[in-house]
């Protein structure tokens, strides 16, 4: 599998929309980024270098989100910023992992992607809700490696 075949345009668009939707509960950031990467024992700190290289450590609460699919390795992570990370701690990304990794074991992907966006959402909102003067700190598409 390659990136350019791991969704199609119109599940690309239903996956940002995900996010859109996401964002508007919290003012955390969440992001999925999609790439080739050839190292199975590497794919989690290829996940935090990628958190790093988009900015995402630079939101001014430090609660961005990225799920990271290696996709080629049919391999993905969740992983969150520290100021999400030590509210919810590693269970919840757990869980979330779990969530995502069912219905991409179907092969759905689309689905898998945006559950899983729904529940960092839902979490984010809990602790950190949308206030009124919040600004999308980030880009809510697709990013490619």
């Amino acid at each position: 599998m390659t990136v350019e075949s791991f969704l199609t345009e119109s599940e690309e668009l239903q996956v940002v929309d995900a996010i859109r939707i996401a964002e508007k509960m919290t003012s955390g950031e969440i992001r999925v980024h999609l790439e080739a990467f050839e190292h199975a024992d590497r794919v989690f700190e290829r996940t935090k270098e990628v958190f790093h290289f988009l900015k995402m450590d630079n939101t001014e609460v430090h609660n961005g989100v990225i799920i990271y699919v290696a996709v080629n390795l049919k391999q993905f992570v969740v992983y969150g910023d520290k100021g999400i990370h030590q509210i919810v701690g590693d269970s919840f990304w757990q869980s979330t992992r779990d969530a995502i990794q069912t219905s991409f074991k179907e092969g759905n992907y689309v689905k898998g992607l945006s559950d899983g966006i729904a529940e960092v959402g839902r979490v984010l909102q809990q602790h950190f809700p949308w206030q009124h003067n919040d600004i999308n700190e980030l880009p809510d598409e697709i990013s490619k490696g």
